[in-house]
């Protein structure tokens, strides 16, 4: 299974929406909150090319935002990406 990283502030609905779906496919994941470390947001920018969270990470592949997270789930390709069978 890929380790899973998502940028994430505390009050922002798309980063609750993206939490929901790695939790509903019970998926552990790392959350790195900008809100309390403003160096965390120039890293997450600087990485991902975009000031907007949630900014996901599967392994070493950066999905992007929750519109693109539940792209791949839409798609039927985010179980591939996290390595799981559901």
């Amino acid at each position: 299974m890929s380790q899973v990283i998502m940028y994430s502030s505390d009050y922002c609905p798309y980063c609750m929406r993206a939490r929901s779906l790695l939790d509903a496919k019970k998926i552990c994941y790392d959350i790195i909150n900008v809100d309390v470390d403003p160096a965390q947001r120039t890293k997450m920018c600087a990485l991902s090319g975009r000031t907007s969270v949630p900014q996901v990470w599967i392994g070493d592949l950066h999905v992007g935002g929750f519109s693109d997270l539940w792209a791949l789930e839409s798609q039927g390709e985010l179980d591939d990406l996290l390595g799981t069978e559901l």
